[in-house]
């Protein structure tokens, strides 16, 4: 959709307030919202035909304004007191290392926002079992600890979103121990209790494994993960409220919004959780949410832990709803295309799921794309140790439409593979463990590896680390690479991914060799609406050329082309 024809509140959290006026003051006006990016010519205006399907065509581009963020374990990332674990002032310290908010340096990872995993009291060393929604683990630190991060991450221009985890609290949460206790507590009817409404206590659960009934003091309770997470009943207005009030508090400390978990398990039948009815509890419960915390900041960012495949059941939770849902299908597909060195139609695919999500929110969406999270072996694992092709799917991450969410340590190479504990290891800084190493849990896939640090890899022009900064700089600085629709632009060869990124005012062609091998293939004249690409803006590797309409690619490299 034309950023004309957005919501005045759309424009303004996606663009600013600037952008806003400048568009009001140039009086601008279009056609209806459309939302076929393959149809963009891209031309000026002085130079774009007169005639109305040519307009129609330049009015259809809906773009996906991003920020690539970065997914944070603070119990893993810095220790600034030597107890071996992270806390807030050891994250501070280490912001510089994010984003040092210079756009003019080339030391810094160049990241815009950060996703924090859960930092509220908890039993657990995760803390996706919470006790106290409205404080800070404090092994972690103090919430003047955490407020003293936000200013320090929004001085540098770094949003924050965090976990915020109202499917379930923790077992030794006071609201659950009341309402085992004492069957007249008004905390009873907060979770849901087999014998208070009459259900069987067997089956399974969609979102687990065994019974989802578990049984205290001769009663059964729904845990649909696990018994030390007792699911909270969303039928009941006061636990709504009480979750809406939550966010709010955490809005008023400063955050940008939420990554929200199990974002599809809110309410379930405990046979599936896709039929339309449950989905549509869902969606209804998170439109209420946002609502609630609208009244706070209108500009709240929500993304949720939607762990589909279906195109269409994401779909009905950006109406009204969530701003973005994880594309796990996407993460999976960038994987094996990079280790099978082959093509996947990835732009074909996003392109036509991104009408469906554009015709759903009302053009308001952006994709959430990674490539592997805290509940997922990491990427270097996946790959192999195979650092070319972890390159090359940080090149796709990178380059394509979203929010890209990098996990910590990705970007280093960090291994890992389950149980959970191993793909959460404490972050490499250095070799030798200084420098706020965390200690919390000992780095068996990690430690020792030579150049597996942050201290190693930064000033080798040929890291991962420094392939990352690159890649980063290189979307921050390009418009249509960094907010820009895609669509997709068919080679001849299996090896290459190419498609084009384009906002109203620009158009770039991106191209990747997936492959070992130097490889050419020709520009067709008459793809993405007859746009010529002449000039190669940036690339990846040394010795990409252009000749006429031969593009030659090195081997596992990136060019754009505008």
């Amino acid at each position: 959709m034309p950023i004309h024809n957005l919501p005045r509140r759309t424009v303004l959290r996606r663009f600013g307030s600037a952008v806003l006026i400048l568009l009001l003051l140039a009086g601008c006006t279009g056609s209806p919202s459309g939302s076929d990016a393959a149809s963009e010519s891209n031309q000026p205006a002085a130079e774009t035909p007169a005639d109305s399907s040519q307009n129609a065509k330049a009015d259809a581009v809906d773009p996906q304004p991003s920020t690539v963020f970065y997914e944070v374990f603070v119990r893993s990332f810095a220790d600034s007191n030597g107890d071996g674990i992270g806390d807030f002032k050891g994250l501070t310290s280490k912001l510089d290392y994010l984003n040092d908010g210079n756009p003019d340096t080339d030391t810094d990872l160049g990241i815009g926002g950060i996703w924090l995993m859960p930092i509220n009291p908890s039993p657990s060393y995760h803390g996706y079992d919470v006790t106290d929604y409205r404080n800070i683990n404090p092994e972690y630190g103090t919430l003047d600890d955490f407020r003293t991060f936000m200013e320090e991450a929004h001085k540098r221009g770094i949003k924050v979103i965090m976990d915020l985890v109202v499917n379930h609290t923790s077992k030794e949460h006071p609201w659950f121990t009341e309402s085992a206790a004492d069957p007249s507590s008004p905390y009873r009817d907060w979770y849901v209790w087999a014998e208070d409404s009459g259900r069987a206590t067997s089956g399974s659960s969609a979102a687990g494994s065994g019974n989802p009934w578990h049984s205290l003091r001769g009663d059964h309770y729904l845990g649909i993960f696990w018994e030390g997470m007792p699911d909270l009943n969303f039928d009941n207005p006061e636990v709504r409220k009480e979750m809406i009030e939550t966010g709010k508090f955490w809005l008023e400390q400063g955050l940008d919004g939420f990554r929200l978990d199990a974002a599809k398990h809110i309410y379930e039948d405990l046979q599936t959780d896709k039929s339309q009815e449950t989905t549509n509890k869902n969606v209804a419960w998170w439109q209420e949410f946002r609502s609630g915390l609208n009244e706070t900041k209108p500009d709240v960012y929500l993304v949720g832990e939607v762990w589909d495949p279906s195109a269409a059941l994401i779909s009905s939770y950006l109406d009204g709803a969530l701003d973005s849902g994880f594309n796990f299908s996407l993460a999976e597909t960038i994987l094996s295309s990079v280790k099978n060195e082959k093509d996947a139609n990835i732009p074909f695919t996003l392109e036509r799921t991104y009408k469906l999500y554009s015709e759903k929110s009302s053009g308001t969406f952006v994709d959430a794309t990674f490539l592997t999270n805290h509940d997922q072996n990491r990427v270097m694992t996946q790959l192999e140790g195979d650092v070319p092709h972890a390159k090359m799917a940080a090149s796709l991450l990178l380059t394509l439409p979203g929010n890209p969410f990098i996990y910590y340590g990705e970007e280093i190479g960090m291994f890992g593979a389950k149980p959970d504990e191993l793909i959460r290891e404490p972050m490499r800084w250095t070799q030798d463990d200084s420098e706020g190493q965390t200690t919390w849990e000992a780095a068996e896939n990690n430690a020792g590896k030579k150049g597996l640090s942050v201290s190693e890899q930064t000033g080798n022009s040929d890291s991962l680390l420094s392939h990352y900064r690159k890649l980063i700089r290189m979307r921050n600085g390009i418009p249509a690479l960094k907010d820009g629709a895609i669509q997709e632009y068919p080679t001849d060869q299996p090896g290459i991914t190419a498609y084009v990124r384009v906002t109203e005012d620009q158009a770039v062609l991106v191209a990747h060799n997936l492959t070992g091998s130097e490889l050419t293939f020709t520009l067709g004249p008459g793809q993405a609406g007859g746009k010529n690409f002449t000039q190669v803006l940036a690339e990846t590797g040394e010795g990409t050329g252009l000749s006429g309409n031969t593009l030659t690619l090195p081997a596992y490299s990136t060019a754009i082309l505008e």
